[in-house]
């Protein structure tokens, strides 16, 4: 890698984690969190802390593969480099199929939530599915024809979502009257082993962090930088989550926030700033979120397109197109399979299958799974002599292992049967991208 190639900064890798992560799960999945410890506030501090350490430790033992890797497309181009081109078309069906579109559904429908909640009108689960429906077709579209106006909404987006956040905290601190733990006839958690399940609704506040070993090539001084980046992203992102929760449960209380559900952060800004002050705040949380579901539109639009330049997918998803723009075809299934997503969703969310949780949930915890293969690779480099032993090739994939057994326990704990079926799921569709992979070898 030539040194002209070296694009971005320290502070840029940095800002890509802390800007990916703290995105919209914050805002919604905090009183999941709270829920599933109980109410009780102590416990959902220790698993927010357990999230910025798992990702911390698994990023920081990634990095190992991203020094010695020549593949681009991060995780996906580690599975291809250092397990198996077959591996890596798995898992690339798997993001495309699955985990890109479930987490851009999730989040296009919230941001309808939050659009009932500016506009005043009642929550109502159709209204915000058919919002957020809306909210999609218009990313891909806007994304589709003018790649221009979906980077500068990301741009923008990402300094506005940090508003709230810090708003929350600093009024926690200057007109909160202290925290403390729900009572224990509030929420009933079941067993003495519930609270994990609040890793679930963790995990996806946390998720996106793999992200930046996309460019971890083109990051100056990338052995240095990219490892550094990994460790103080998290722990940044870990330190904004702590002061948005303790001052959100500090203005209203555990049990308030429990009952308000998503509606918790507009009841602050009401009761602050009077009722503009409720609109003014939930806008700041909307645009951040669209900045999300703009984002994931972004990534996943060409997902296909790429897929078939790997030989992943069939060749009918390449654009011969001079321009820049994204392939028709690869830009139609991308939201073919988003739409059939929001379909699902919605099911979920009417009957009450997933039992508070989403189908990203599911697909998050999944993914994590898949990253226990990369760990144990680096650890056989480590043990062959390939990797010059460290804590990032030795205790590092350790722990990043604890860490996604624990998000699979939570997952369990939090939804024992669709878990296991989901997961059969997301195996079945990976054996698909191996099968196709395998067939289209084969053939050359």
């Amino acid at each position: 890698m030539s040194k002209k190639n070296e694009q971005y900064s320290l502070f840029t890798a940095i800002s890509m984690i802390v800007g990916i992560c703290i995105g919209s799960g914050i805002f919604f999945k905090a009183d999941d969190v709270l829920r599933a410890t109980g109410g009780n506030v102590t416990l959902g501090v220790i698993i927010f802390v357990m999230g910025a350490l798992g990702i911390t430790f698994g990023s920081i033992s990634l990095s190992e593969l991203a020094g010695i890797s020549s593949a681009s497309g991060g995780v996906v181009g580690f599975f291809q480099e250092f397990i198996s081109p077959k591996a890596s078309s798995a898992f690339a069906w798997f993001q495309t199929f699955l985990y890109l579109p479930t987490i851009n559904v999730v989040v296009s429908w919230v941001g309808g939530i939050y659009t009932l909640q500016i506009l005043g009108i009642d929550f109502s689960l159709e209204v915000a599915t058919l919002i957020g429906t809306a909210y999609l077709l218009f990313f891909y579209g806007v994304n589709y024809l003018s790649m221009r106006f979906g980077a500068a909404f990301q741009s923008g987006s990402t300094f506005i979502k940090l508003i709230p956040l810090i708003l929350i905290a600093v009024l926690g601190v200057l007109n909160g009257q202290g925290v403390s733990d729900s009572s224990p006839d509030t929420v009933q958690m079941g067993s003495s082993f519930a609270w994990l399940a609040a890793l679930a609704p963790m995990a996806f506040s946390y998720d996106g962090w793999t992200v930046v070993l996309n460019i971890s090539p083109q990051i100056k001084n990338g052995k240095r930088n990219v490892p550094l980046a990994l460790f103080i992203g998290p722990l940044v992102v870990l330190v904004a989550y702590l002061a948005y929760f303790i001052g959100l449960v500090t203005l209203l209380g555990s049990e308030q926030v429990l009952s308000l559900g998503d509606n918790a952060i507009y009841t602050v800004g009401k009761d602050i700033f009077g009722q503009y002050g409720g609109i003014f705040i939930t806008l700041f949380i909307l645009i951040s979120i669209l900045g999300v579901s703009n984002g994931m539109t972004m990534g996943s639009i060409r997902m296909p397109e790429v897929l078939a330049n790997k030989q992943m997918l069939p060749q009918a998803f390449i654009s011969n197109d001079l321009t820049l723009r994204p392939a028709k075809n690869s830009m139609l299934l991308s939201l073919v399979i988003a739409l059939v997503w929001m379909a699902i969703h919605y099911v979920t969310q009417r009957y009450d299958i997933l039992k508070g949780g989403d189908v990203s949930e599911l697909a998050i915890t999944f993914s994590y799974l898949c990253y226990l293969i990369l760990y144990v690779k680096i650890l056989n480099l480590r043990k062959t002599g390939v990797l010059k032993k460290s804590f990032k090739n030795s205790l590092a994939p350790l722990l990043g292992i604890l860490s996604s057994l624990m998000i699979f326990l939570g997952s369990f704990i939090a939804h024992p049967v669709t878990t296991v079926i989901f997961i059969g799921f997301c195996s079945f569709v990976c054996v698909l991208g191996y099968l196709f992979y395998q067939r289209t070898a084969s053939t050359d």
